[in-house]
């Protein structure tokens, strides 16, 4: 495994790659690991992606990842990738693309465990009324991530 921490507009993030993958992203203001911090090209690249996101630059991730999961959280991860940029769905738009039309918590659940939060893009996640729900990274970077996408909130 290696590991990166790089600084961004958000505040200082880190990610992690095994197996020519990224595996896990750690948001701003939540505990990173006191491992060293090494720059491989692909934890580069995954920097360097995530910054041209943050300036409004790029849309979609290019980028090999690689999530440890549930069966039924890796579905859940699959359907965030389809959310377009700017876009936002419910938690139970969510349950039903997994074929769990009644599993809207277990889609929270499945958000809240997300390990590569932005590039699997969770804080697309709404509740039924449009408003804001829980996020890793707090309410506020939620907020923030969807106004930079132009999503339409329920403020």
């Amino acid at each position: 495994m290696e590991f990166y921490c790089f600084s961004t507009p958000l505040g200082m993030m880190a990610a992690e790659e095994e197996e020519g993958a990224i595996r896990r992203v750690y948001l701003p203001g939540r505990p990173i690991p006191r491992v060293a911090s090494r720059p491989t090209p692909l934890l580069k690249g995954a920097e360097e992606q995530l910054l041209e996101y943050l300036a409004g630059e790029r849309q979609a991730f290019d980028l090999p990842l690689a999530p440890q999961g549930t069966p039924f959280q890796q579905r859940v991860w699959r359907a965030l990738q389809e959310i377009p940029y700017g876009q936002t769905r419910s938690y139970r738009e969510i349950a039903q693309t997994v074929d769990s039309p009644r599993g809207f918590r277990a889609v929270g659940m499945a958000n809240h465990r997300n390990p590569i939060p932005i590039f699997i893009p969770c804080h697309r996640v709404v509740g039924a009324d449009g408003s804001l729900t829980g996020y890793a990274g707090g309410l506020e970077l939620k907020r923030q991530l969807l106004t930079l996408e132009g999503a339409n909130l329920q403020l």
